[in-house]
């Protein structure tokens, strides 16, 4: 079978964790890559193995090769990008936000659905084979009637003042920052898990360094400041570097997160605790092969990812026996190949129900942040508008 033909679009840090990602499954391949420059895009082609590089993206929208791009440039490109991949007809992978407003989001989730492309959102966190096996509880009512949903998502990567990073900048990142980044992972797994949607919020919002020194050495994301040698300006700081969101579900049922990138020692924290009329169960991205389930009359117990405890909807995610831990990396190579699959078995965006993050998610989490802006700057409960 001929492999299908990709190309990736802005190579930071997300750019070639997809390509690892992409070259796991087999029957994908990445041929091309588009940078802001054609020296910089010759250098990362080299290092990265790729045959083609373009300087300017509309070029490799071009290449009759590409079947499917894949956008991983900063927030502020990704509507412009996404729009033009949808009309050049080509199946379109985004990394999110989808956009930096809900009527953006909007407009590309109208236009992917009358052009007929496969669209995804790379929402990986849904992906991770312990969580697809916790849903699969859920569905089947083990852990009872979801009653509670509360977690966190914690970073210390912008902990202190000298940390600086594009997503800081309204302009590039948008008006959101911590929501935008790490609050909308939170609010898209736990939505994708218990199948519940957030419909209105009460959100509270903080930048708890609003001076930072911005480095006249570009650093790389994630990145110490220590690294380079460098002077620096005082910027101003626009964004959250915090946000606490009270949440109502549309079955009536409530939560709350926190999320942070000023929380020193942690560095990936996604977690949450559902809590059950029979049962409760916790999971930290930090520790993702391991599922907490809580009791009241019996012990509570720990169930370590394993294929051969999973339930036979759940045990696909899993690839590896149980013992041998499936991570980060893995999760996105979920999404990838279940992305890919629904391209090869030639599904229909229109009818035919997907297992990864679309276009209608990405839609989704845009407009979640957009209530938390607003309920952050009216003071009052927001309704989640789609």
């Amino acid at each position: 079978m001929e492999k299908i033909k990709a190309g990736i679009i802005g190579n930071g840090f997300i750019g070639p964790t997809h390509i690892e990602a992409i070259r796991r499954l087999g029957f994908v391949e990445v041929v091309a890559l588009a940078e802001s420059d054609k020296a910089s895009a010759e250098k990362k082609a080299a290092a990265l193995c790729i045959p083609k590089a373009y300087g300017d993206y509309k070029e490799l929208l071009q290449d009759p090769e590409v079947q499917v791009v894949h956008n991983c440039t900063p927030n502020h490109l990704h509507f412009k990008i996404n729009k033009d991949i949808i009309l050049s007809g080509k199946h379109v992978l985004s990394e999110k936000p989808l956009a930096v407003s809900s009527e953006e989001s909007a407009e590309l989730l109208k236009l992917a659905k009358e052009r007929g492309v496969v669209h995804g959102v790379n929402f990986n966190y849904r992906q991770f084979p312990i969580l697809r096996q916790l849903a699969s509880m859920i569905r089947r009512e083990e852990m009872g009637k979801i009653n509670l949903i509360h977690g966190s998502y914690l970073q210390d990567w912008l902990l202190y003042e000298t940390d600086f990073n594009w997503r800081l900048a309204p302009e590039i990142g948008g008006k959101s920052r911590a929501v935008a980044d790490i609050g909308s992972h939170w609010c898209d797994t736990v939505q994708y898990v218990t199948g519940k949607k957030i419909v209105e919020l009460f959100a509270d919002l903080a930048t708890v360094i609003p001076v930072r020194k911005k480095p006249k050495h570009h650093a790389a994301t994630y990145e110490s400041q220590s690294q380079v040698d460098a002077g620096y300006e005082d910027v101003p700081i626009h964004t959250e570097d915090y946000a606490s969101v009270l949440l109502r579900f549309g079955d009536g049922s409530k939560g709350v997160f926190t999320v942070s990138q000023v929380s020193a020692g942690r560095k990936n924290r996604l977690s949450f605790e559902l809590n059950g009329s029979k049962k409760s169960a916790y999971w930290n991205q930090e520790e993702p092969e391991k599922l907490w389930i809580g009791h009241r009359d019996q012990a509570n117990e720990v169930l370590l990812a394993d294929p051969a405890l999973f339930s036979p909807d759940a045990r696909s995610s899993i690839h590896h026996p149980g013992g041998h831990n499936e991570g980060w990396p893995d999760a996105l190579k979920n999404m990838m190949l279940n992305f890919y699959s629904y391209i090869r078995d030639g599904k229909d965006p229109l009818t035919d129900k997907a297992n990864f993050a679309t276009f209608e998610e990405g839609h989704l989490s845009m407009c979640i942040t957009d209530a938390i802006l607003e309920s952050h700057e009216t003071g009052k409960w927001a309704k989640v508008n789609t």
